[in-house]
């Protein structure tokens, strides 16, 4: 009897093993050419229209995110980093780091309304469907603005004692956000707008991009230093550390297939698999291109959404290669 349960136990855990082993099939399924010049930052995907928001330079590319067409551009917004889409309101926020200020545009017509006035350099963004407010992390000022999108005003802001980066909402009134040059992740309340916890990060480096499953309240953080570090966004105990690419500065969870993908701008999607709640591995590198290190998931489709551009060979291995113009463009990826 003993026997017979032990090998029940072996085969069980050898399915998980050959589960989590599985690849995923990703790979680049189309190119989407945008013709217009500048660097970029984040990408969001409003699915209620279909359309994907990249920014781009100092304006935002809209194309539909199921052809690729182009379908608009939102122009005069300065430095732009991140676009936030409140759907229930019908609107989206940008945040134009060089201006310090978040333009208001509606999701139909891609017409600016406003502008608001937030913290210096104004980065990543995303709107809470908990609250119902837009939360706008500023890189210079470190701290967070809170905008009512019902008066398009800053109803508070957030002191965060240090740079932050991405942040991500657990559903249930708390934000969590990486801080880049403490190396910690910062959780507050939506409720009383009041810092909560601090968890330090050990052995992680200026996290960047920052991902959540709620269920199971994982959070994944991407670090500098080429770890993706997986902690109880209840408690910040750490999990696990996992290997992934160079220069990453995005992840993304898929709860549908509870998969975490960080992307990478060596040219590279790690894809770690969550087998259960402290279980992870990593199921797979995909191929991407050089300078696709932020990331989209369409929900829908569970599509991948890169953007990035060809780049001159460099003869000097210190410097940055120079990004060719007329050459920006978005990688979808998909099975």
């Amino acid at each position: 009897m003993k026997r017979k349960l032990l090998s029940i136990v072996v085969l069980f855990a050898m399915s998980i093993a050959a589960n989590a082993q599985q690849k995923s099939g990703l790979h680049v399924l189309a190119i989407h050419k945008i013709q217009s010049d500048g660097g970029w930052d984040y990408v969001s995907i409003d699915q209620l229209h279909n359309n994907l928001f990249v920014s781009h330079g100092n304006q935002v590319n809209i194309l539909n995110k199921n052809s690729g067409d182009s379908v608009g551009v939102i122009h005069n917004t300065l430095g732009v980093h991140g676009i936030a889409i409140a759907g229930l309101f019908g609107k989206g926020y940008t945040t134009n780091g060089k201006a310090g200020t978040c333009a208001v545009f509606d999701l139909n017509n891609f017409i600016v309304s406003a502008q608001i006035k937030v913290g210096q350099n104004p980065d990543a963004t995303f709107f809470d469907d908990y609250s119902k407010k837009v939360i706008v992390f500023n890189g210079k000022s470190s701290d967070a603005s809170i905008i009512d999108p019902q008066t398009d005003q800053v109803i508070a802001t957030i002191a965060l004692g240090g740079k932050p980066e991405a942040g991500v909402p657990d559903g249930k009134g708390k934000v969590y956000v990486n801080i880049e040059d403490t190396g910690e992740i910062v959780c507050f309340d939506m409720s009383t707008y009041k810092v909560l916890s601090r968890y330090k990060l050990k052995g992680g480096e200026e996290p960047s991009g920052l991902a959540i499953d709620r269920v199971t309240s994982r959070l994944f953080t991407v670090c500098a230093n080429k770890v993706m570090l997986i902690l109880d966004a209840k408690t910040g105990k750490q999990i696990t550390s996992l290997p992934i690419g160079d220069n990453c500065d995005g992840v993304v969870f898929d709860p549908a297939t509870k998969l975490a993908y960080s992307a990478n701008g060596e040219g590279s999607i790690t894809v770690v698999k969550e087998v259960s709640a402290n279980k992870f591995v990593v199921q797979e590198t995909v191929k991407t291109e050089t300078g696709a290190r932020t990331i989209a998931i369409d929900l829908a489709s569970h599509h991948l959404f890169l953007p990035t551009a060809a780049f001159e060979k460099s003869k000097d291995a210190s410097q940055r290669p120079h990004r060719i113009p007329g050459s920006f463009k978005i990688l979808e990826v998909g099975k």
